[in-house]
Order: C-alpha cells, then sequence, then structure tokens
C-alpha cells in the first residue's frame, strides 16, 4: 500500500550510522545520500525510507506511531535488534515471539536516536 515514507531527523550523520547498521541486517541498504538526506531500500531499487536532515525541528510522532520493517528470517529480527542497540538505539521490546500477533509473529522494537519507534518482523 505505501510506496515509500520519509521523516526528519535531527543529526543525520548520526541517524546514518544508526540505520546503515540495523537495516544492513535485514538486507536494506542505503540507494542514494546527499548533504541533506539519505535514502534506504534493496540494493538497485528506489528508497522506501527516507531521512532528511531537520537539526533542532524533527520530534518522532506519538504514541501509536511505529515503522514495521520487514525481515527475512528470525535471526534478522535479532541481528537488527543487537544493531540497532549497538548503534545508539534503545530497546522498546527484545526479540521473540508474539503469539498475540499472529502464530508465526516474531519481532523486535527499538527506538532510532531520534525516538522514533520501529519494528523488525518475520512472520
Amino acid at each position: 500500500m505505501l510506496g515509500h515514507i520519509s521523516f526528519g531527523v535531527n543529526d543525520l550523520a548520526k541517524s546514518a550510522a544508526f540505520y546503515d547498521a540495523a537495516l544492513a541486517e535485514l538486507g536494506y541498504v542505503r540507494v542514494w545520500s546527499n548533504s541533506t538526506g539519505i535514502g534506504y531500500g534493496r540494493a538497485g531499487q528506489n528508497d522506501k525510507l527516507a531521512l532528511f536532515a531537520r537539526p533542532g525541528k524533527a520530534a518522532a510522532p506519538g504514541d501509536g506511531f511505529h515503522l514495521a520493517f520487514i525481515a527475512p528470517s528470525r535471526a534478522a529480527v535479532d541481528r537488527f535488534h543487537a544493531a540497532a542497540l549497538n548503534s545508539g538505539g534503545r530497546d522498546l521490546g527484545p526479540p521473540g515471539a508474539r503469539p498475540n500477533y499472529g502464530p508465526a509473529y516474531y519481532a523486535a522494537f527499538v527506538a532510532d536516536p531520534d525516538g522514533h519507534k520501529l519494528e523488525a518482523v518475520h512472520q
């Protein structure tokens, strides 16, 4: 349904380090970058997530919003979570089964350096 999503970040270099590390574990790469933004997606394809520098102005959406990334395996969810925490993210829920979401739902939850709530999910 969604073509892409974009949001502002306070420190583009810090966010780039976070997303480069975390998204690599899910098979996503930086597909473009310049001095004001970065785009992520599958290699050789268009971006699905774009980050734009908005120093001092960026704010994460409130309760009820999060962005879920498809993970190719449970192990990728585990690696995403570890990479996110090692790159300035905050734990919002460790990797594990979430049977209340579905019988095969396996996910982890983090917040990026600006507080955007993220999930990696494998089903």
